[in-house]
């Protein structure tokens, strides 16, 4: 069962922000999509994107163009990749992910941005707040990095005589403190024992199991910075050969082995940043489009992982799922 709504945070009027001039009407509006991740891991974000574009009337290859620039988890290439969106110029930058979109905010204080991000918006100064944005950016906060204390939870829910929890963080992320916070102060409230663990690579992510196996964790938590969904598949495959309980931030981890997620479908985000972007395209301003929000979130549980770890998951958990994996 899948349950996604999202909501714009109404309120105010509009800012009002220098309007780009766009390329002339008989040539094709060019998108720059800035990316944190990798082209094969993000497909599934880019075809939500492109639907969006499709509802508001634009065709990738008929209409519109889209740049795609990558940057496969080396955060250091995303002020050059934006650069070059910027010198091309393309009409918008659409931003994946917290470091894109710091990354093009610090470019380009003109060209117009829809972000998908899991960190405050207004905190990170990508927006003035989220019902007015301001300046040159708006787009979608999946409010993520404030859902770890409910991550604790469910693993509480499945183990209730656990005491030593593991996370796994990467510390170069814009939201991975606040995260890291939130989830410390969930820790203290419910009495559990939590070490927080790095990994900035993918020879980090090795040595952080390492460390992991030696401390034998009651179960693992994962952090929500984009490289740690890049490199699920690895994380999956480690977490299994540990035999290890571990919860996700996103479905794309369940869907692809991981025992349980809780969190925004990102699906929908992208969807929205498309129809966002085809607005801006035929005239609106970031400042008329409030940052939105998810108003529901949801639970995922891989049942043949379950077996797999010869776990049982109460009853009323796999009730409130929004999705069961068999």
């Amino acid at each position: 069962m899948r349950r996604r709504e999202f909501i714009g945070l109404l309120g105010g009027g509009a800012v009002a922000w220098p309007r780009v001039i766009r390329a002339q009407q008989s040539s094709t509006p060019v998108i720059g999509y800035l990316s944190t991740l990798s082209e094969a891991q993000v497909k599934g974000s880019v075809d939500a994107f492109r639907r969006g574009l499709n509802d508001t009337g634009f065709i990738e290859g008929r209409n519109i163009v889209v740049e795609y620039h990558y940057a496969e988890g080396q955060y250091e290439r995303l002020p050059a990749l934006a650069a070059e969106l910027v010198a091309r110029p393309v009409s918008l930058i659409v931003a994946q992910a917290p470091p894109a979109a710091m990354a093009a905010k610090a470019a380009t204080a003109t060209i117009p941005i829809v972000f998908v991000v899991g960190l405050d918006p207004v905190a990170a100064g990508l927006v003035l707040n989220l019902n007015n944005p301001g300046g040159n950016a708006t787009g979608m906060t999946l409010i993520s990095h404030v859902l770890g204390p409910k991550r604790l939870e469910l693993v509480r829910d499945i183990f209730p005589k656990a005491s030593s929890i593991g996370m796994l963080v990467n510390p170069l992320s814009p939201d991975t403190l606040a995260e890291v916070l939130s989830v410390q102060g969930a820790a203290h409230a419910l009495r559990l024992d939590l070490s927080m663990l790095n990994a900035r690579t993918p020879s980090e992510i090795q040595a952080a199991f390492k460390a992991i196996a030696q401390k034998r964790f009651d179960a693992l938590l994962i952090g929500t910075d984009p490289f740690l969904l890049d490199q699920r598949a690895e994380l999956i495959a480690q977490a299994k050969l540990l035999s290890l309980p571990t919860i996700y931030p996103f479905r794309e981890y369940a869907a692809e082995g991981g025992l349980m997620s809780y969190g925004t479908n990102i699906s929908d985000s992208y969807q929205q940043a498309g129809v966002y972007a085809g607005r801006i395209l035929k005239g609106a301003t970031p400042s008329e489009l409030p940052v939105m929000q998810p108003t529901t979130f949801q639970l995922v549980i891989n049942l043949k992982t379950v077996k797999a770890l010869g776990l049982t998951i109460p009853p009323t958990l796999l009730a409130r799922a929004d999705e069961v994996i068999e």
